[in-house]
């Protein structure tokens, strides 16, 4: 597995977490009387996670320390 598939499968985990974590939002802490455009709505919640998850996953550019 290249490191470039590695990186895109992270972000997939990282992703279905955060759509796992928006949903449990909506389920257990969202507005149910419709007056929150975006907790009340499971699709918007999820996908908001899902994004959410998706950029902390996205790897950081790592700085080459040389010691002169």
């Amino acid at each position: 597995m290249t490191t470039t598939q590695k990186n895109i499968l992270k972000m997939i985990i990282f992703g279905a977490i955060g759509a796992i974590a928006g949903f449990a939002y909506y389920y257990f802490i969202g507005c149910k009387s419709g007056s929150c455009p975006l907790s009340s709505n499971w699709k918007i919640t999820t996908l908001y996670g899902f994004v959410s998850g998706v950029i902390v996953g996205i790897p950081s550019k790592k700085k080459n320390i040389e010691n002169k």
